[in-house]
């Protein structure tokens, strides 16, 4: 073996950039996060073929002094931090010293700079070749600010060089970096030049509507369209930003920018917490969409863990998780189905979440169900009362009175000077599936299965919660045939069901009798729906179900209590159900994540007969 030597500074110098080098995007992160730590207010970005030709970036931060700019190249150098004290509160993006040092060992590196307080008028510029060669400082003009010129990236270690993509490809990477970091700064004026090609100006936001503006620049109208803004304190952290509904998902994770004192982050405590949040509302293999930012002490925040600062780590992971969390929850579930005026709307994807439109907005919460009727514990109800479900439990809740109620009559329709409520009025029901409804805005349509199924669900969690599930003994108890494993599986956990309304006995080897069921599942099929709860008890076990997967049991269990389609309902039975929609959380999906309801505009409608035209 050969005798253990250093290695030669130039040849330290290109290993190390492996770990911050990785590609033309990276160098662009890197003198991003420097300009914006120099204080800069405008930051032009100049990318040719796809930056592995040339990346220059220029700013008008606070600049460097002469006598810096060649200590600005050595690894470990930095002007961030001085002691252990300052690496557990930086507040800085970048503060390793090596970012400079790793791009100019294996590039073409050229840094100009005019410091803001420095007394001679001249600024300087270094140039090194990464051949080893001397670096030689020369007087030039220049602004006060930076100028950094990254040419030929990975020339002198061709092996990295073969790694690199297509042109078209790394410039995708490049401007992707740059609308993460634009997000997180909304102070600094950012501009995107390719190949001589203007791609992104974005102006300075410092109103809310401009910030808003820019955010639907990077993501999209459609996101913002389609978004609530949140903004909640507690614990000494605070969170805000946008999240966008559960009807406008993404096919892929692609819309999701999270920032933590504003540096982009991914990590698996928030990414937990925002799947957790949107357990129940969004559809299977959907993701959503986001751009949330967290203020949080720096102290709380190990924001040093990885080489790339991708990464961090929360000191108390679980305070952390469980704010993010009740935040999202809250806003999501204060979600209700509401027209607001003209101009005003919120469009919201639906279906295959292209084309067509549904409305909703953020209404102000009052307690969540507070003027419904307060059910005792173990109150059980004749089955009779409950034969004409869903009628009662629609009525029940309807949250409109007599003087607004629509006929049964055919012929009777609201009128258009009326004042209507967020759904409207019920007009007809299509082919035993869909309710129509004529809204203040034009056309509504509700899936009244979806719909109900969210509504029963979510009555179902909130007594469940509070321990007073309305049950209802069966007149003529039914009898189902099971296995040995069931059967005994069904024992074990007898007393746990009785909890959640259901109430089994044994009634001879390969056969139980179901007595009573929760009230709200009345019109259900009583042997489909014990089948189906007993099909999650063998997967999962009761005492998982019910302290950790009770929404999934309970889901299941609406989903038998729901109107069904082909059921005929009368004019008064649909206006109840969309009375329940707007009083319930969540109710702009079903509990599989499915859209309930979607709204044509009069605008659309014209369109679509060439009114006006």
């Amino acid at each position: 073996m050969n005798r253990i030597s250093v290695l030669k500074q130039r040849l330290a110098d290109q290993i190390a950039a492996g770990e911050v080098v990785e590609s033309p995007a990276s160098v662009t992160k890197e003198l991003l996060e420097n300009s914006l730590d120099a204080g800069a207010s405008r930051v032009d970005l100049v990318v040719d073929q796809g930056g592995i030709k040339r990346i220059l970036l220029k700013d008008d931060g606070s600049g460097i002094h002469r006598e810096d700019l060649i200590l600005a190249l050595s690894r470990h150098a930095t002007s961030k931090i001085s002691s252990l004290q300052d690496l557990e509160r930086i507040s800085s993006l970048g503060f390793r010293g090596e970012a400079l040092a790793s791009i100019s060992s294996v590039s073409r590196f050229t840094i100009t700079s005019k410091s803001d307080d420095s007394e001679d008028e001249t600024a300087w510029s270094l140039l090194t070749d990464s051949r080893g060669k001397e670096a030689k400082i020369v007087p030039i003009s220049h602004s006060v600010g930076t100028t950094v010129e990254v040419c030929d990236l990975f020339f002198n270690t061709p092996a990295r060089r073969k790694f690199l993509r297509t042109e078209k490809t790394e410039f995708t990477r490049i401007d992707e970096v740059l609308k993460r970091i634009s997000l997180s700064r909304f102070d600094v004026k950012f501009s995107l030049t390719h190949n001589s090609r203007n791609i992104h100006l974005l102006p300075a936001a410092t109103t809310a509507k401009d910030k808003e503006r820019r955010v639907a620049l990077v993501c999209g109208a459609p996101f913002v369209e389609n978004s609530i803004a949140i903004d909640c304190e507690r614990a000494g952290m605070r969170l805000w930003g946008w999240v966008g509904l559960p009807t406008f998902s993404r096919s892929q994770s692609d819309l999701q920018y999270f920032y933590v004192n504003s540096r982009i982050i991914k990590d698996r405590v928030v990414s937990h917490a925002v799947k957790q949040a949107y357990r129940d509302v969004l559809f299977h293999g959907r993701h959503p969409a986001y751009v949330l930012y967290l203020e949080i002490a720096s102290e709380g925040v190990d924001v040093n863990v990885h080489p790339t600062k991708h990464e961090v780590r929360f000191r108390d992971s679980r305070l952390v998780h469980d704010f993010l969390f009740s935040a999202l929850h809250n806003a999501l579930a204060d979600v209700r189905p509401e027209v607001s005026p003209s101009g005003n709307r919120k469009e919201t994807l639906v279906g295959d979440y292209e084309g067509t439109q549904s409305f909703f907005s953020l209404k102000a919460s009052e307690a969540a169900f507070a003027h419904k009727q307060d059910y005792s514990s173990g109150q059980s109800v004749p089955q009779n009362e409950y034969s004409e479900l869903p009628s009662h439990a629609f009525a029940q809740n309807s949250g409109i009175s007599s003087d607004k109620s629509i006929s049964n009559e055919p012929g009777l329709r609201p009128e258009l000077d009326q004042d209507f409520p967020p759904l409207g009025y019920a007009l007809a029901q299509l082919h035993g599936i869909y309710i129509l409804s004529q809204t203040s805005a034009g056309l509504g349509i509700v899936d009244m299965h979806a719909a109900h199924e969210r509504i029963v669900y979510e009555r179902m969690k909130l007594d469940l919660d509070k321990e007073t599930i309305v049950v209802q003994t069966l007149l003529v108890p039914i009898s189902i045939s099971v296995s040995e494993s069931e059967s005994a599986c069904l024992e074990e956990h007898k007393e746990e069901l009785l909890k959640i309304g259901i109430e089994l006995e044994q009634a001879g080897e390969g056969s139980i009798v179901i007595r009573q069921i929760p009230a709200l599942l009345g019109n259900a099929n009583v042997e489909e729906l014990v089948r189906d709860v007993l099909s999650d008890l063998m997967k999962y076990g009761l005492s998982t179900l019910i302290k950790e997967r009770k929404n999934e049991l309970i889901a299941t269990m609406a989903c038998h209590g729901s109107v069904r389609a082909n059921r005929q309902l009368t004019l008064k039975e649909m206006n109840a159900l969309l009375r329940d929609m707007e009083i319930t959380e969540r109710s702009g999906q079903c509990n599989h994540g499915r859209p309930t309801w979607i709204q044509l505009t009069t605008e659309q409608l014209n369109r679509l007969f060439l009114r006006g035209q």
